[in-house]
């Protein structure tokens, strides 16, 4: 199940009957036993009644459907399902075999069994793991709450599991995979062809690489795939965000259908608020999904549009050299000083860190400046035969147990840091706005705090001019939203191969537009170091979007909303909830 509030236990909140409340809560009180902590390490929390109701009364349509809830948990799904199927049977007693639960804590499913007896429903709830129950295509409609048990905190025998689990749909998972993943599959195989599967989800499925195995398997299996996501957290005092999921009927599609809510108090105008998006392909990041019509339309549009590429398509993009211990390798001036280390020994060094490249270049003058003030702009790296002074710090190292980490101990010997050549620009990766080009015109190295973009030779003096300002454009950034991960504190990450995707002006485009973009060159950079980056993508948008494509100002807001609309996302979920 999602993450939910750890408060403590309460009763559940609906409406029995006076003598079924009172029956309930005395078995709730029953599992004071089952603390927050418990239940966070099985990925048990529970789910708001408003997302129950409303995935129960989606999923089920006859009076006679079959509904299963696997972790039923204390059956919060299979109340609403069991208020549903009475309705459309007029009231009539349930018959025994309409509703299932599945539950591995035993003091939760007698709970589950005695709360469903109390409300006249004959409900069977089985003690048992889902995961290792066959599955019977014999159901109307599965709904629930999956357990949210990150990889970090699943053993080995259950990461095992939860593969062999998936390969049964054809999704081949990774040992990173969380533990919804494979319950999305599993869940899928115990409905009855054109079925219904309603879930609750963390909204990761749209965005992480583990789960594009998933994506695809839920494009073919169901005709029908709807997706709802809410602007707010709908699991108070949790950071986790969350989908619903609304698959059915027999695949494949080849679209989705996204509607975008405020809150749970907005669920009744879902058909109101849904829009229609075609994933290419099907197993790559649904990110763009969140964006509005307009919005995705102009962007599919501008990327196919012969005017733009890809950043692949000026040249590799690397990762930057991994020392083992930046701290020991890289070194300030006044240590060299102290030290007496060779300059024959030393390797010019980007410092660690991307702070010092938000600008469009990275001059000699700008690394002496640095140097001058202290940052660690040498790379420890002697010969074969070191130095005597060199000794003596690799003695030094060795003392304080440098050797001993990963990176030094498989390479030999631990001291020589392989070499990555100068890049002919550095691409920021862990972003608080957007990833930002820069030119390397001091030729330095660079170590794996930056990634480095290498440029074939006919390139090279464009791409060093013109790439770094025209990549500043709000085609770019929504683009480094949508192909970007968002990690802790909201940061933007890209990795290599996420950046060869970046949508970026072609050489050809650039070259044309040279005269123009140089021009705009002392505006950028004064904005840039003002920290005025929506001033600096305002400049470039006039010249790359309108000028250069003719995109009317107002169709160009449709891109700069969507991009402040995602980050405003990405921040969101990286800023602790009040309260």
């Amino acid at each position: 199940m999602i993450t939910g509030a750890s408060s403590p236990v309460t009763p559940p909140q609906d409406p029995l009957s006076s003598s079924e409340r009172l029956f309930a809560e005395g078995l709730w009180n029953m599992l004071g036993g089952d603390t927050a902590e418990l239940r966070k390490a099985r990925g048990a929390f529970y789910t708001p009644k408003q997302l129950c109701e409303y995935l129960a009364q989606w999923a089920i349509r006859s009076a006679d459907d079959r509904i299963l809830e696997p972790s039923c948990g204390e059956a919060a799904f299979l109340v609403s399902a069991a208020r549903r199927l009475q309705a459309l049977g007029e009231g009539r007693l349930l018959a025994a075999g309409e509703l299932h639960g599945i539950e591995l804590h035993e003091d939760s499913a007698a709970h589950a069994r005695a709360l469903m007896a109390s409300m006249g429903a004959s409900a069977t709830i089985r003690l048992a793991d889902f995961l290792d129950i066959l599955p019977e295509p014999r159901y109307d409609a599965v709904i629930g709450n999956p357990p949210y048990v990150r990889y970090q905190s699943a053993t080995g025998d259950d990461r095992l599991r939860s593969r062999t689990v998936a390969l049964r749909g054809g999704v081949a998972l990774t040992n990173l995979a969380s533990s919804w993943a494979a319950f999305v599959v599993h869940a899928s195989l115990f409905l009855r062809e054109g079925g219904r599967l309603g879930l609750v989800l963390p909204a990761e499925l749209l965005t992480v690489n583990y789960a594009a195995g998933v994506r695809s398997f839920l494009m073919r299996r169901f005709g029908r795939v709807r997706l709802v996501l809410f602007e707010e957290r709908v699991f108070p005092g949790v950071l986790e965000e969350v989908v619903l999921l609304l698959a059915e009927g027999k695949g494949p599609t080849d679209h989705c259908e996204l509607a975008q809510l405020r809150n749970l108090s907005d669920l009744q105008t879902t058909a109101r608020s849904t829009h229609r998006w075609s994933p290419i392909p099907a197993d790559a990041k649904w990110t763009p999904a969140l964006m509005p019509n307009r919005a995705l339309e102009l962007f599919g549009e501008l990327t196919c549009h012969g005017d733009f590429t890809t950043l692949e398509g000026w040249g590799d993009t690397t990762l930057g050299m991994v020392t083992g211990n930046n701290s020991y390798f890289a070194l300030s001036a006044e240590t060299v000083r102290q030290r007496r280390i060779p300059r024959s020994e030393l390797v010019p060094l980007s410092p660690p860190g991307s702070r010092h490249l938000r600008g469009l270049s990275f001059t000699e003058k700008a690394w002496n400046e640095m140097l001058a003030t202290g940052s660690a702009g040498w790379l420890f790296r002697p010969g074969a035969k070191p130095s005597a002074a060199s000794q003596r710090y690799i003695a030094d190292g060795e003392r304080d147990s440098v050797q001993h980490a990963f990176k030094c101990r498989v390479r030999s010997p631990w001291w020589r840091v392989p070499l990555v050549k100068p890049p002919d620009l550095f691409l920021t990766y862990m972003n608080a706005d957007t990833p930002r080009l820069c030119a390397n015109r001091a030729a330095v190295h660079h170590l794996n705090s930056v990634h480095g973009l290498y440029i074939p030779e006919g390139l090279r003096q464009v791409a060093a001019d013109l790439l770094p300002i025209a990549a500043l454009n709000s085609l770019t950034v929504l683009g480094a939203e949508l192909i970007g991960r968002a990690y802790g504190g909201g940061m933007l990450k890209l990795e290599p191969k996420e950046a060869d995707r970046l949508p970026v002006p072609s050489p050809v485009f650039l070259s044309a537009q040279g005269d123009a973009l140089r021009s705009l060159r002392p505006q950028i950079a004064t904005a840039l170091r003002g920290g005025r980056i929506g001033d600096a993508i305002a400049l470039v948008d006039r010249v790359v979007l309108v000028d250069g494509l003719g995109i009317r100002r107002s169709r160009l807001k449709h891109l700069v909303e969507a991009r402040s609309l995602l980050a405003l996302r990405r921040t969101a979920r990286g800023t602790p909830p009040r309260g």
